[in-house]
């Protein structure tokens, strides 16, 4: 059976989770000199590796031949945890497991001892959706739980999580994956998967995948699947259904001229090609953001740039529109993506759209 790009390149050490080294390298050390805590919290947006970092942990702390903090993964336990039959280690979701009972079950289960290894590790993902009720059941364990037990907690949505929770945790915040690494990362599984794999095409997965190295995997997979042969930026933006950063930035360019004809033009070849409404206006959205940036902070906004369009082509169309325009032009975006999801005809709201952003006077 085919394992889907995310899963077969899940990391299995701390030292290949990517742009986490303030996180991996403080858990190797509390692994290697044995100052564990009891409990943890991982806290970022999605696809950063807080699970990943989680189980990784959880098979360091059971590992019968540790490498300077990191598992082995050859030895009995790690491969029981790896095939997800250790009994010991255990990952709950808590978005379909959230109500009281079910942590007043896991909390009667965690004071037996192991069975198989040495710890007995709770994974709590999307920790932030239990209810006040079973959060509060889980208090108490995880303030002075045996010392047999490890919790591991898990969230996208920290401000959800009660204090009473974070001040029993050790939190460990993980940042947002930069394009680069993204891009450097989807080349070198390309290379191992055997994918043509062009450097721009790179380049589009890695902001299309926004900050998330398992969004970007996936993306891979799915278009490697869909073409033959070598996998170029244009046939990323065939196989997702996105403009692109050309069309994209030739539609900018008929706006800030105020040219409505070729402007709607454009839009209905988009359309007709099949083209996603909301993925193009959010390209727009994005280019948009991007020239506002550069309008305001100058040389220094070169690096905040979401990738949208070339520098050169983002600096020649700020010359061309001023930051009150661009400010009304994101607004105006925004309200009709918005409004597309209680819209009866999405192709006329973005017409309608199109169309005000190239006459301001309408």
């Amino acid at each position: 059976m085919y394992l889907a790009l995310y899963r077969k390149w899940r990391p299995r050490v701390f030292s290949e989770v990517i742009s986490q080294e303030h996180i991996t390298q403080t858990l190797q050390n509390q692994v290697r000199t044995g100052r564990m805590a009891h409990a943890y919290l991982f806290t970022g947006s999605r696809g950063t590796g807080k699970t990943s970092c989680a189980k990784i942990l959880a098979k360091a702390v059971n590992c019968l031949n540790p490498d300077h903090g990191n598992p082995c993964n050859v030895c009995e336990a790690c491969k029981a945890i790896d095939s997800g039959s250790c009994m010991d280690v255990l990952e709950i979701d808590a978005a379909s497991n959230n109500g009281v009972d079910n942590v007043r079950d896991l909390r009667d289960d965690a004071i037996y001892t192991p069975s198989q290894v040495k710890m007995r590790v709770y994974i709590i993902d999307e920790v932030h959706m239990l209810s006040i009720s079973a959060f509060n059941a889980l208090l108490k364990i995880i303030e002075e739980p045996p010392e047999h037990l490890l919790f591991i907690l898990a969230t996208t949505e920290l401000h959800k999580v009660p204090a009473t929770i974070l001040s029993r945790c050790q939190r460990f915040s993980f940042r947002r994956i930069s394009q680069e690494d993204i891009a450097a990362r989807l080349q070198y599984v390309a290379y191992q998967e055997n994918i043509d794999l062009d450097d721009g095409a790179a380049r589009v997965i890695a902001r299309l995948a926004d900050g998330g190295m398992r969004d970007g995997l996936s993306l891979l997979d799915q278009c490697a699947s869909a073409t033959t042969g070598e996998l170029t930026a244009e046939r990323v933006y065939a196989c997702l259904g996105i403009a692109g950063e050309r069309k994209c930035g030739e539609m900018m360019g008929y706006i800030a001229a105020h040219d409505t004809k070729n402007a709607l033009e454009l839009f209905n070849r988009l359309y007709t090609e099949g083209k996603d409404l909301s993925a193009m206006l959010d390209e727009m959205a994005c280019l948009t953001r991007d020239l506002l940036v550069l309008k305001t902070a100058g040389n220094a906004g070169i690096t905040m740039l979401s990738g949208v369009a070339s520098d050169k082509e983002a600096l020649e169309l700020t010359k061309a529109l001023t930051s009150a325009e661009l400010v009304r032009m994101m607004e105006r975006l925004q309200e009709t993506m918005a409004g597309f999801t209680r819209s009866a005809s999405r192709r006329m709201d973005a017409e309608l759209c199109i169309v005000e952003l190239c006459q301001p006077e309408l």
